[in-house]
């Protein structure tokens, strides 16, 4: 058994690997995906949930605290077993748990989703179909700009949820055990964390909304999902203006990050799309229509000129050279963090109360 670490070099080089994997691969789509497994679990557990609470708020709140504790738990004890795995037999294990890791990210695939709306192009049929892959605004009626606006938009507020927040936690877990680890740990690892949080966003994703039923079923999973993403968001914020070459104005546009983002009503969204539309130079905002209605979300950046191709390429750019930035000053930014997981989570929660 490896001696324990506070900065375990063979884990943070697991997660560089896992990096390398996502950008190289992607996500094949005739591979199953735990996201996919996750959802099965979901839609499971929800009718059952729905048929004994009814109507009642409280019980609503119940089963979805109930499911929320079963997909997260069930997910981190999985991504703990095949951590187990690759500790006492590495030569399978390894390369499982690799991939489990870069199952976790979605680098590549957010950048091929956004890159083929941006091919398809002026034809307007074709971008609109695309961009409703990646959108959960109504698309049919969006001109040329407004369809370039959603997908600067989602090039940077998924750059959050597909990539950062999972990799924070993928290195909080290598913090805090060694690597490999062959005897049991009461300490989740890189896995185990990076499962947990993509099914707290899976439940977000599936459940958070505030119609009907799901505007109580949905509260925990929401809830979680904000605070498990609340630190990944504002460090995103606080390191753009690095991968921008702009590291004089790191704190000017941090604080302005957060300034234009507090309107949005999401604690996390509005942070990540300013700290981009800062950096990238770009206006975002404005009037977005979902199925319940339109709804008006903060102008950002409003100095800047509106989303062209050229803006979500440099987006998408920042993502790239954010993530290996991220990888290069983990053991500065993070490893003091990867002691204290619980309480980031708890001041996460505070901070989307």
């Amino acid at each position: 058994m490896a001696e324990w670490l506070p900065w375990p070099a063979q884990g943070l080089a697991l997660v560089a690997g896992a990096c390398l994997l996502d950008r190289l691969v992607g996500d094949p789509r005739p591979w199953l995906h735990p996201v996919q497994v996750m959802g099965w679990v979901i839609e499971r557990l929800r009718p059952p949930a729905e048929a004994w609470a009814g109507d009642q708020p409280a019980r609503l709140r119940l089963m979805g605290l109930g499911i929320t504790l079963v997909l997260v738990l069930g997910s981190a004890l999985a991504g703990w077993s095949l951590e187990r795995l690759a500790g006492r037999w590495p030569l399978v294990g390894l390369p499982l748990l690799l991939i489990g890791l870069a199952s976790a990210l979605a680098g590549r695939s957010l950048e091929q989703a956004v890159r083929r709306v941006l091919r398809a192009l002026p034809d307007l049929g074709e971008a609109r179909s695309e961009l409703a892959w990646i959108v959960g605004r109504q698309v049919q009626d969006l001109d040329g700009g407004e369809i370039l606006r959603a997908a600067a938009e989602t090039a940077s507020e998924n750059a959050v949820d597909g990539v950062f927040a999972p990799l924070f936690w993928m290195i909080v877990g290598a913090a805090l055990v060694g690597w490999p680890q062959a005897a049991p740990t009461p300490w989740p690892g890189p896995l185990a964390l990076a499962w947990a949080f993509k099914a707290a966003s899976t439940l977000d994703s599936m459940l958070g909304y505030k119609i009907g039923r799901l505007r109580w079923l949905g509260t925990a999973g929401a809830r979680l999902d904000d605070g498990l993403t609340w630190w990944p968001t504002r460090l995103v914020a606080l390191t753009l203006p690095l991968a921008a070459g702009r590291p004089d104005r790191l704190l000017g546009w941090f604080a302005a990050a957060l300034g234009e983002g507090a309107a949005d009503p999401s604690p996390n969204a509005g942070v990540s799309q300013a700290a981009y539309a800062i950096a990238a130079h770009v206006r975002l905002g404005g009037i977005n229509r979902y199925a319940d209605g339109p709804k008006a979300k903060p102008v950002l950046a409003a100095l800047a000129p509106p989303a062209d191709a050229a803006a979500v390429e440099r987006i998408l750019s920042l993502t790239m050279r954010l993530e290996l930035l991220w990888l290069l000053l983990a053991p500065l930014l993070l490893a003091p963090l990867g002691l204290v997981p619980l309480g980031l989570v708890a001041l996460g929660l505070q901070g989307v109360r």
